[in-house]
């Protein structure tokens, strides 16, 4: 609950109040056809452009290989259940492990579950040193090679999660359901339209030879276009929200096309990618560093834009007569505390995923500063950096476009000549379905959000008197 302000206080004044991060989202304020029409004439074109482009770059699913590579996934997978597990020495099985280790070996009776050879079974020996462990009963999944010998064409590769993964979405989606209920199934919604986008489109695109740059762009802006108008409504708010992460992704891009040629970043930088690359040598590595530069900063820009706009539009509705300098003031009050906190969670995220990369740090003997400006180091600085620009940078355009936007109306006249000067529609502050700012009819005759002085007061007592 919000403290009341005293008579006369400004609601803008920031010694009025305390600001901080909010993702309120209250009724939305109307505007006019006018401005419509404005926003309309910008992104209307923009979501034609893009769905053009999703259409002509459809790539209609992966490339097709005329034979498997048997390398990482590309492999015959089955299913499979480790039967018994026993231990002997390593020297019995063969096995030499590195100087210092000791402990035995775990032979591993493997059984095959599925496929042609269901019911086939084999061993599979674990060394003392090994991260990969077994127990009985543990279910696994299991490579094919139909060309090896015999008795190695089976092997295990990965144990099978199925199960506990499931669950953890099950868990994930009750709890946003039943925290967001109509928001967040609308989220969820948003975030199988993002998964099939990625999947259906930008992926196999890539993987086809299409420059990865724009094939980010336009799945990129799909995806954005269809989470924020699914979760938010088809209204001004969300369309300037959507016009600050514009202006923000092409800052991005910009920069991160600039710093990748300057620090001279290949992109080639570990065995995946490079296996990618040997697979499908027409892909461009450069230009998929850079959609992954896009792609892993769209996430949070999103939260950042859709915020400032929402805290510009609730200022809007608590001052209804602030012009567009003020509202824009308070605003980035609340945008500087969220500048400090998304800067902060943008770095640790790729700090997070990159977290082997800090290990040089510590293990390198050549000094920090010869492992920090190395390329496997660089580039993740570079993606942290300029995803981090586009961050702060995304504040103040969306505070600034969407100030512009919420002071651009004058309130329109109620009955009897009286201005509303708050916001229409939705449940306003005395919870009988009007907003702050709008006329409502009182007992004594007096109108809700009707200019003071219109009426003179009376007092029965001092009529008494008289």
């Amino acid at each position: 609950m919000t403290s009341p302000q005293e008579p006369g206080a400004d609601p803008l004044d920031p010694r009025a109040h305390p600001h901080g991060h909010t993702h309120q989202h209250g009724p939305v304020e109307p505007v006019s056809d006018r401005l419509r029409r404005v926003i309309a004439a910008v992104l209307v074109p923009f979501g034609v452009v893009m769905l053009a482009g999703l259409v002509l770059l459809w790539p209609g699913g992966a490339p097709e290989q005329e034979e498997r590579s048997g390398v990482g996934f590309d492999q015959q997978h089955e299913d499979a259940r480790v039967t018994e597990l026993t231990q002997h020495p390593c020297e019995d099985l063969g096995v030499q492990v590195q100087q210092g280790v000791t402990g035995a070996c775990e032979q591993a009776t493997v059984e095959v579950t599925s496929g042609p050879h269901a019911g086939h079974t084999f061993t599979e020996v674990v060394p003392p040193d090994a991260t990969k462990r077994f127990h009985d009963g543990q279910e696994v999944v299991v490579a094919y090679a139909p060309e090896a010998p015999e008795e190695l064409r089976y092997s295990v590769v990965d144990v099978d999660r199925e199960v506990p993964m499931l669950l953890l979405g099950a868990i994930f989606a009750i709890v946003v359901v039943a925290v967001g209920r109509m928001r967040g199934l609308l989220a969820l919604v948003g975030l199988v339209v993002s998964f099939l986008v990625l999947t259906l489109f930008i992926l196999p695109a890539v993987l086809h030879g299409s420059n990865p740059l724009l094939v980010a762009v336009i799945g990129g802006s799909v995806i954005m276009l269809a989470t924020l108008y699914l979760c938010h409504g088809v209204n001004a708010r969300t369309s300037v929200a959507v016009l600050g992460t514009l202006v923000s992704l092409l800052l991005i891009g910009l920069l991160g096309s600039l710093f990748i040629e300057l620090a001279h970043l290949t992109g080639n930088t570990d065995d995946q990618t490079g296996l990618v690359h040997s697979l499908y040598p027409g892909i461009q590595i450069e230009g998929l560093l850079l959609a992954s530069i896009l792609i892993g900063s769209l996430g949070v820009l999103d939260d950042v834009t859709v915020t400032q706009t929402s805290a510009v539009w609730e200022l809007k509705q608590a001052a209804p007569t602030a012009g567009w300098r003020r509202l824009y003031s308070a605003a980035m009050r609340i945008g500087r505390d969220h500048i400090a906190s998304v800067v902060n969670t943008l770095v640790l995220a790729y700090a997070g995923a990159a977290l082997p990369l800090l290990l040089l740090f510590s293990i390198a003997r050549s000094g920090v500063s010869t492992v920090a400006f190395s390329e496997l180091v660089a580039e993740e600085i570079v993606r942290t950096l300029v995803g981090s620009i586009g961050l702060v940078a995304s504040v103040p355009v969306t505070t600034l476009l969407a100030a512009l936007v919420a002071s651009a109306d004058r309130p329109p006249a109620g009955p009897a000549g009286d201005e509303v000067v708050g916001s229409t529609g939705g449940n306003g502050p005395w919870g009988d379905g009007a907003s702050a700012g709008a006329t409502v009819p009182t007992p004594s005759g007096r109108r809700w959000g009707a200019p003071p002085g219109r009426r003179r007061a009376t007092n029965p007592r001092r009529r008494r008197k008289r």
